[in-house]
């Protein structure tokens, strides 16, 4: 059993920062005594450690507090899912470091580095985490032949077009907050402006551009939850704005 200063010290947390947890509803102790001082158990301690854990994820403390309290959660199950994810991100960091290496070289002439190779980690990470979040629908929608396609294409831009295809997806999500924020509508020129814009980003990865995987697309803007939630994080309103604009768009026939 710990006292909550024992318990921080082993942590290497702030005796506030466990009296926040329990404050919150996401580590209470295991028992408190009569002079109000807080006691800790086993428990408690595994408690704290995934809590930690999921921290070092990004995760929010009211995630936390709904993932470590479910009926179903199992910590043996979490623990191999963080070591998951932590040996993903140690693989990412390595091949980040990997290039680091290599450029410096290149510098000083000891090496040759493409500047496709410049940007290889970046790009592979992009698609591993595009193919974890998305690549079974993509693929039970698009096929296999598909997915993989628009990948090499990915993989194989140059530093301009890589640059172009972040500079873009980053343009739509600016101009999409600040037009739902504006109170403008999908038929509106701003609308058509963003629906080209998105047509052009798409076309950088897609095999082949056509209006019904276009009007596909956003769709699923709407209908699913992980997509609507990119374009809705700082706004919401968003996703469903492209969604009717693209839809607009094509109706019209300004494709």
């Amino acid at each position: 059993m710990y006292s909550i200063g024992e318990l921080a010290e082993l942590a290497g947390v702030s005796a506030r920062t466990l009296r926040y947890y329990d404050q919150e509803g996401l580590l209470k102790p295991s028992f408190v005594n009569e002079a109000g001082y807080r006691f800790y158990g086993e428990k408690e301690v595994n408690l704290l450690q995934q809590i930690l854990f999921y921290r070092e994820r990004g995760l929010e403390l009211n995630r936390i507090r709904q993932i470590i309290y479910e009926k179903d959660f199992n910590i043996m199950s979490a623990l191999e899912e963080h070591l998951q994810e932590l040996e993903e991100r140690k693989a990412h960091t390595e091949a980040l470091i990997s290039m680091v290496r290599r450029s410096i070289m290149s510098m000083k002439g000891e090496c040759r580095m493409s500047d496709q190779e410049k940007f290889e980690a970046f790009k592979q990470n992009v698609v591993k985490e595009h193919e974890e979040r998305y690549g079974k629908e993509a693929r039970d929608k698009y096929g296999n032949q598909e997915v993989d396609a628009a990948q090499k294409k990915l993989l194989n831009m140059s530093e301009e077009d890589w640059e172009r295809f972040q500079n873009l997806g980053k343009e739509i999500r600016t101009r999409l907050n600040e037009a739902v924020s504006a109170g403008m509508g999908p038929d509106s020129e701003e609308a058509e402006r963003i629906v080209m814009l998105h047509k052009e980003w798409l076309g950088m990865t897609w095999k082949k551009y056509t209006e019904e995987a276009h009007r596909a697309m956003g769709n699923l803007y709407i209908s699913d939850e992980r997509f609507k939630l990119y374009y809705d994080r700082d706004m919401p309103g968003c996703a469903e704005f492209l969604e009717q604009a693209i839809r607009h768009r094509i109706k019209t026939g300004g494709e």
